[in-house]
């Protein structure tokens, strides 16, 4: 068993210097091949012996031990796994060739991104009174990030469900205060760009979120950001939810006061709502 395997196994019942010093060797392994145990101990402001005890406890005489095993690990990122990626046909090199595509695919969104329409559109979320999400399938887990980010805000928003009456109930319930607000990456889903359609008729704001410029939503919503057209869905999709970032920082930034503060009272509201009733 791995330095990894034992620090998760005895994880949930550790002391908090102990589960501090775990989830760092966990998180920061690289940087902790490096320090010697004084070093780590004062990074993390623990006492020098905690770091000593920590790795008894897991099963080594004592860090130096463990750090051996960090340090072949981190090896075997840096030196090994690299040589097995040059051959295409084994897992490390499909690994490979999968993260350059990822890489290639942000690179994309980070030369093209159309900054003003990203303005744009959270100028129009900042005025809504509510926010609609109009979600093809693939997209899905996107949406849904996007739904966070803008409840972080105290953003009024909801995902609508994908079937051709929900959208059609959608269209007609929503008003000139709303936003529909589509995420479409393939095109997959043609009943988004109608509903679009629809809700322009009526006058209700619409915007889009798409994997590329020539699928229907993207000409059938009044504020459209675009990615680039990927070879692969998987690709179109880290575009995507990489485009859904940057408008959530930028919401950030411009609606900072309603940020403020919101993940720490969800926090301590959690904590209420745990609590035993009397």
């Amino acid at each position: 068993m791995g330095y990894e395997e034992r620090i998760r196994q005895e994880r949930p019942t550790m002391s908090k210097s102990f589960a501090k010093l775990a989830d760092f060797l966990l998180d920061c392994y690289v940087e902790a091949s490096f320090m010697t145990a004084s070093e780590l101990a004062q990074a993390l402001n623990l006492d020098a012996a905690t770091v000593v005890r920590f790795s008894q406890q897991m099963g080594y005489s004592g860090y130096p031990k463990l750090q051996k095993e960090i340090r072949q690990k981190v090896k075997a990122d840096l030196l090994i796994r690299p040589e097995q990626a040059q051959d295409p046909n084994s897992v490390q090199g499909i690994i490979e060739n999968t993260m350059s595509e990822m890489v290639r695919a942000l690179e994309q969104v980070r030369i093209t991104l159309d900054t003003q329409a990203v303005l744009q559109l959270v100028e129009i979320i900042g005025q809504s009174r509510r926010i609609v999400i109009l979600p093809e399938a693939p997209a899905q887990p996107a949406a849904y990030n996007l739904l966070y980010y803008l409840e972080q805000g105290g953003f009024f928003v909801y995902i609508a469900r994908p079937g051709v009456v929900d959208l059609a109930r959608t269209v007609h319930t929503a008003t000139q205060q709303d936003l529909l607000l589509a995420v479409d990456i393939s095109g997959q889903s043609p009943y988004i760009a109608r509903a679009l359609q629809e809700a322009q008729i009526r006058s209700i704001p619409t915007a889009a979120i798409v994997g590329t410029g020539s699928i229907p939503s993207a000409r059938c919503a009044d504020v459209v950001i675009e990615a680039q057209a990927h070879d692969t869905l998987g690709a179109g999709i880290i575009a995507i939810e990489a485009i859904i970032y940057a408008v959530a920082q930028t919401l950030r930034w411009r609606f900072t006061n309603r940020f403020a503060g919101a993940e720490q009272s969800i926090s301590e509201l959690s904590n209420r709502i745990q609590q035993n009733i009397e």
